[in-house]
């Protein structure tokens, strides 16, 4: 078996070309990346469903537009909470929080939220995830599937998740920037 590249902490952003439905103009965080297989969550997908209404605690917490975003496809009964822990990356990390890349990590949810309510810059509450079996996203990458590109503290809470698709490829220094012009239906134009 190949080496595999830890891909943990950067974007996964859809190409045009993707068929699945279940990732069309998505971007997907890399929560874990390695030879047993990819883990990550979709940062633009926000539901109707307010965090108030599965975990009245953490609602506070969580940053606008305050609703649960759907993961990926799997197991939409959990909860996975992302929080970004503005300062040094140095710094112990608070109880509760696991570092995934810099200010990025995830939160124990079933830690009490008075635990990290002063050290959380933003969070966002998942329901559902998006999986992948050891080789099964770099054959999606070998087969143009997706665009590998740096993560920023800010996706995490982007304000507009909906735009988050054409915003990632917009800043990308390369030709990726205008892959974010290409339309939503190509047949139209």
């Amino acid at each position: 078996m190949t080496e595999v590249s830890s891909l943990t902490g950067r974007l996964l952003v859809a190409t045009p070309a993707l068929a699945d439905p279940n990732f069309d103009r998505a971007v997907v965080l890399l929560l874990d990346h390695d030879e047993k297989g990819s883990l990550g969550v979709v940062l633009n997908r926000p539901t109707p469903v307010g965090v108030g209404d599965i975990l009245e605690g953490w609602a506070e917490l969580a940053g606008e537009p305050g609703v649960v975003f759907q993961g990926g496809p799997v197991s939409l009964d959990s909860a996975l909470g992302v929080a970004v822990i503005p300062g040094d990356s140095t710094e112990r990390a608070p109880l509760g929080w696991r570092r995934v890349h810099g200010a990025i990590g995830v939160v124990d949810l079933e830690a009490p939220p008075e635990l990290l309510a002063a050290a959380l810059g933003s969070l966002r509450i998942f329901a559902g995830y998006s999986g992948w079996g050891p080789g099964q996203l770099e054959d999606e990458l070998a087969d143009g599937a997706w665009y590998v590109v740096e993560s920023e503290p800010g996706d995490v809470s982007s304000p507009v998740p909906e735009k988050l698709w054409r915003a990632v490829l917009r800043r990308q220094r390369s030709e990726l920037a205008m892959i974010a012009t290409y339309p939503d239906d190509p047949s139209l134009n």
